[in-house]
């Protein structure tokens, strides 16, 4: 079947292709060494609510269809995927039209994603297996499930999103991740990695419980498998032994690459045809038949049988196969990530496997994978991959950041002091932290996204008579809550947390907000809580840290730039704890900032001045201790307070107001206003229309002291 004839399979005409006949085609696995053949091409055995999910659905969410021609920097021919409308437009695909169909995605994702300046790079490793699996798989009353949102943008492109992707990230775009709201194609929401199995498991339980028969698909990455809670719930799978299918999306990715790696999982006929015949049925009948002879023959004979069983198994599978295996899911690879017929075979077994427990099928993939050499082809492998790779380089002209002036204060601090040591938890290293890594090799440890382990790993870092600095973003320290409390703050050991990613993040949305550490960190009894103003007071807080050697102590700081433009590594001078400071002084109102925010306090000093007010601004620096001494002085000198934060409702505010009211401040005269971040989850925009969302501008805290001061109609005029 040539490519002018995949039209033609969807009932469509155009004058592209012409109207001919098609039927289904079949694939031949015997010719590949596996015993049976496979029909690869599905009529739809479901309703087809399936087929009614279109882009026109997600885009009434979200906005009307731009036009393409604004977003594509050349127009690549995509004669296949222009009739891929939703995944049952790929089912009477032949694996030559699916091949270059995968190409066709990998180039328009190439096209669109780089003019975008937005990280590519993990998806193209998933585009042969994505096509194979919404090829074999009826989704949406199958449940696909991701754990890694940066690999689900083919996913998008092939369940009706496709003239959106320009828009992933952007305000009222599409999400970065995956999302239920979006298309009934999520099912559930792509969190931190490593939850698709424990939200499949779920939904195999309901649906066995309520008696229904669609699969559930659960696609890891080796980089979630770095979390225990992919291993808790492989544990539980295996226990309950319910139908579902693990995809362990395998790109040979390590956390610590050395220079002398070890050999590496291998692709060839033989381990081919050996994962075909692992997911085959006959096989694994007769290893489900085999098992209940033995279990009639004897207790020791069955123990025995199942000992050579996983014997053999890890005979002719890889290193590190018998672990899922003793967790109780049925092993099938390792398969080759961008062959397409070994893709579909293999996954039609699968699915095809009822009643028969748990499967992992281990794929091997590259990120880097580009398009066969084709006449049709106009952007050639060279070119893709120049642009996967400026998807994820640095703008040229790199604005000095929070995250570079804390590395360079925190390595001026470790070259005076040996003691010092950092542990990293996160789904990646800022590229800041190499410097670190760089100097001191030996005192840098990166754990990956296993923050609980991070946590109790620096308790014991500092209980050896180290000075920990526990460097973890403030959305994925949310993870570890428990070991804070009880491995760190309850037992007063001084480990240093350096809360990264704090407050609003931009195009990351809420998944990746780090709206609640204040609020976390604040209401711990032993806890020390800072937060900087501006970068001087961030190596300020760095040499703060270094010195506290009986209790923990926390600060955070934000994403972007910083406020300076001269900035320069300065030693950093230890902060008195619990000591703030004042900016500015006036009489009409006090603005009390706590971290970033203190720099929108200064510019609503200046835009209320213009209006002859006279505002005072401090800077609280800690949210725990407060500065008592500094309220009192505020309450004392000013009719009206304002406390400003970018944080969660509970946070800083609140133990101002908690100290206020037993202070008996509010009963006198004194009118007090928190600005926190509002009660919901703020979707992904850029950074400035976030704050503005979230009413945290300098406009709006002016706003806000006029209305307190009775000036409605000034504070209107200052928001239009």
């Amino acid at each position: 079947m040539g490519t002018a004839s995949a039209g033609c399979a969807f009932g469509i005409t155009s004058h592209s292709y012409k109207k001919t006949s098609a039927l289904p085609h079949r694939m031949d696995c015997a010719s590949s060494g596996f015993p049976l053949n496979v029909q690869v091409s599905r009529i739809n055995i479901y309703p087809s609510s399936g087929s009614s999910i279109t882009s026109k659905g997600v885009v009434s969410r979200l906005g009307s269809l731009p036009d393409t021609d604004d977003f594509f920097w050349e127009k690549v021919p995509t004669p296949i995927l222009d009739v891929v409308e939703n995944p049952i437009h790929l089912k009477n695909l032949s694996p030559k039209e699916l091949k270059q169909l995968s190409d066709e995605i990998r180039l328009e994702l190439s096209s669109i994603m780089s003019k975008a300046q937005k990280s590519f790079k993990s998806s193209l490793s998933v585009v042969e297996l994505t096509v194979a699996i919404h090829h074999v798989f009826n989704a949406p009353v199958d449940k696909i499930l991701w754990d890694d949102g940066d690999q689900t943008y083919v996913h998008k492109i092939l369940t009706g999103r496709r003239t959106l992707m320009h828009t992933v990230r952007e305000k009222n775009g599409l999400s970065g991740f995956t999302s239920r709201f979006e298309t009934d194609y999520d099912p559930f929401g792509a969190g931190h990695g490593c939850n698709s199995i424990s939200a499949g498991l779920g939904m195999a339980i309901a649906r066995d419980i309520k008696g229904k028969r669609e699969r559930i698909v659960a696609v890891i990455s080796n980089g979630t498998t770095m979390a225990g809670q992919v291993y808790e719930a492989m544990s539980n799978v295996g226990y309950l032994d319910s139908n579902m299918v693990v995809i362990l999306n395998d790109s040979r990715h390590s956390l610590h690459p050395k220079t002398e790696e070890g050999p590496k999982t291998s692709i060839n006929a033989l381990s081919s045809t050996l994962s075909r015949l692992q997911s085959s049925k006959s096989f694994r009948k007769f290893r489900e038949v085999a098992k209940g002879v033995t279990k009639r023959i004897g207790r020791g004979m069955h123990e025995l049988a199942a000992k050579v069983d996983e014997y053999a198994r890890g005979m002719i599978g890889p290193l590190g196969s018998t672990l899922f295996e003793e967790l109780g899911l049925y092993y099938i690879g390792p398969v080759d990530g961008h062959n397409i017929e070994d893709l579909i075979c293999v996954l039609q077994e699968v699915a095809s496997l009822d009643s028969m427990g748990p499967v992992l099928v281990h794929v091997i993939t590259e990120e880097n994978q580009g398009p066969e050499n084709n006449q049709k082809t106009e952007i050639s492998g060279k070119k893709l991959e120049d642009l996967s790779n400026f998807g994820s380089l640095p703008s040229r002209i790199h604005s000095l950041t929070y995250s570079d002036c804390f590395v360079e204060a925190l390595v001026f601090e470790a070259e005076k002091d040996k003691d010092i040591v950092t542990v990293h938890a996160g789904m990646q290293i800022e590229p800041s932290l190499q410097l670190f890594q760089e100097k001191f090799p030996d005192k840098f440890f990166d754990v990956g996204i296993a923050e609980q382990h991070a946590v109790t790993f620096s308790a014991g870092l500092a209980c050896g008579g180290l000075k920990p600095f526990c460097i973890i973003p403030s959305t994925f320290l949310q993870r570890a809550y428990d070991q804070v409390i009880h491995d760190v703050d309850r037992q007063r050991i001084p480990v240093r947390f350096i809360i990264t990613s704090a407050g609003l993040v931009g195009s990351d949305g809420p998944l990746q907000c780090g709206a609640f550490d204040i609020t976390l960190m604040s209401c711990l009894p032993n806890m020390i809580v800072m937060a900087p103003s501006d970068e001087d007071e961030l190596v300020h807080m760095v040499a703060t840290a270094a010195q506290i050697n009986d209790r923990p102590i926390c600060f955070r700081y934000p994403r972007g730039a910083i406020v300076g433009v001269d900035y320069s590594i300065c030693s950093g001078i230890p902060i008195e704890i619990g000591k703030g400071r004042v900016l500015a002084e006036g009489k009409d109102v006090a603005l009390l900032g706590y971290g970033a925010m203190v720099q929108n306090c200064l510019r609503a000093r200046s835009l209320l001045s213009k209006l002859g007010l006279e505002v005072t601004v401090a800077d609280a620096r800690f949210s725990k201790p407060l500065d008592i001494k500094l309220l009192r002085h505020l309450c004392e000198n000013h009719a009206f307070l304002i406390t400003v934060e970018e944080g969660s409702i509970g946070g800083f505010g609140s133990h101002v107001a908690q100290f206020l009211t037993l202070d008996g401040q509010l009963d006198g005269r004194i009118k007090w206003r928190p600005i926190v971040l509002p009660d919901n989850y703020i979707e992904h925009a850029s950074a400035d229309e976030q704050l503005a969302l979230a009413g945290l501008t300098g406009h709006h805290i002016a706003a806000t002291a006029l209305s307190l001061l009775g000036r409605n109609r000034e504070a209107l005029l200052l928001m239009c």
